[in-house]
């Protein structure tokens, strides 16, 4: 079957299509007798297509496959059990140095752990939530919730939505009100979410105003160099 999907590298950011070159596959089924039935390990390689690049992932997981005498196949349809990312250790994606190094630590320790406990990372990717409010809007209230809803009018409705959606949902919301480094019992789809929130703020609130202020620089730079020349390069009417 032809590989073809998008894909972002999580090495240079880069977005890419994947396509049969870059991709890899393998599968390995054993039984011998244990209490689970058959097992199927399942391993993906991707190479980054980017010829500056180049790094790879390497990602292992394993799905129950018990053994079908009728059809002489696996039983399909099960979802894996068991999954580690080994090349690079977590989901963490590359952000420019100029986002405060606090907020992008508490960002890839929550992005590292996210699988092995949630609960740790949910309470990291709060706290770096938090951190973005008050350092990217200058709100401080002392509860999350209170600076999310300051916010609510500073914000596009969209974000606004997405950052309320998690508020409100189960324990991740009723522990919004408390305090940030309170851990709280979250599964792992609740720590993956709030992670994800994380990334599209800081590229739709740091890396977006970084982006703008350089073209706005750099047209006030070329209006400057012309209006010099204008004026013989002296600066002067």
């Amino acid at each position: 079957m032809s590989v073809n999907f998008n894909w972002k590298c999580p090495f240079c950011g880069h977005d890419m299509v994947v396509v049969d070159e870059n991709f890899g596959s393998f599968t390995y089924r054993f039984d011998m007798n244990n209490k689970y039935d058959g097992q199927l390990v399942t391993g993906n390689v991707i190479v980054c297509p980017n010829k500056d690049c180049r790094e790879y992932i390497f990602v292992l997981w394993i799905t129950n496959a018990p053994w079908d005498e009728n059809k002489r196949g696996y039983i399909e349809g099960a979802v894996p059990h068991h999954r580690w990312r080994l090349i690079p250790e977590s989901r963490v994606q590359v952000f420019p140095s100029y986002i405060r190094p606090a907020l992008l630590d508490d960002y890839q320790e929550a992005c590292l752990i996210c699988d092995k406990s949630p609960k740790a990372s949910a309470t990291l990717s709060r706290r770096c939530l938090q951190g973005m409010i008050r350092d990217f809007w200058g709100v401080t209230k002392g509860r999350l919730v209170d600076e999310i809803e300051a916010i609510k009018n500073k914000v596009d409705q969209t974000t606004w939505e997405a950052i309320d959606s998690l508020r409100r949902l189960g324990n991740i919301g009723a522990h919004m009100e408390k305090d940030i480094n309170l851990i709280v019992d979250v599964d792992p789809g609740e720590a993956s979410l709030l992670i994800e929130l994380l990334e599209t703020l800081f590229a739709e609130w740091y890396i977006a105003r970084h982006d703008r202020d350089e073209r706005m620089n750099k047209i006030k730079l070329m209006a400057t160099s012309k209006d010099a020349a204008k004026k013989g390069g002296t600066g002067t009417p």
